[in-house]
């Protein structure tokens, strides 16, 4: 459920570092899990400047509207468009389908300071 490869921040965002300073973002399987049905998302444009722990978009399920929080610094670079029709792809799979931004990342070395998949669920034990 917790991709290792993948890094979390405690805002229940995860980040997919690729190749060319370039990451792919998301939410967690727990958070799509703890919203329930995703009925809508709005995101940022491509080109946009991102700041670590800064709200980047909202998220809209039938139990809660909630501010999502950038995991890393960056400009957005791609956004998933088919999330605007399709929100629900983000319960069916968060870290393959469900992702939402691409970004350049301002500096990669601040990567590491993201939580690892065991970190993350430790922090819900």
């Amino acid at each position: 459920m917790y991709p290792k490869q993948l890094k979390y921040s405690v805002d229940h965002t995860w980040l997919k570092a690729e190749a060319e300073n370039r990451a792919r973002i998301g939410i967690t399987y727990y958070y799509q899990q703890q919203l329930k049905k995703i009925v809508f998302l709005e995101l940022p444009e491509k080109g946009t400047a991102l700041e670590k722990d800064a709200a980047f978009g909202v998220i809209e399920s039938s139990k809660a509207t909630s501010d999502l929080y950038s995991p890393a610094s960056g400009t957005v670079v791609e956004v998933n468009k088919s999330l605007e029709s399709e929100p629900g792809r983000i319960n069916d799979d968060p870290y393959g389908e469900g992702w939402m931004l691409l970004i350049e990342i301002d500096d990669p070395t601040k990567v590491e300071s993201l939580l690892s998949s065991d970190e993350y669920l430790d922090l819900f034990k």
